[in-house]
């Protein structure tokens, strides 16, 4: 098992129900269909995407979020 990080990737986070709820909480839905076409990149990746709505604050959150949860994938 490895660590979910905000470098991991999408498809790896949307099978952690925590993971889920945490990027949820940040306006990254990982489970909206349209992430699937994206599942291989990180979420990292994902936040930088103009369309996902998230500043620089918001993704820096997240990732430290994710990492002080310490979940495994």
């Amino acid at each position: 098992m490895m660590a979910l990080t905000f470098d991991s990737p999408v498809k790896e986070l949307a099978k952690n129900p925590e993971a889920v709820e945490i990027c949820k909480k940040y306006g990254m839905d990982l489970k909206d269909p349209r992430i699937m076409i994206v599942s291989g990149w990180s979420a990292r990746k994902l936040a930088a995407l103009p369309g996902t709505g998230m500043n620089a604050e918001q993704a820096k959150a997240l990732e430290e979020e994710l990492l002080a949860a310490n979940l495994q994938g």
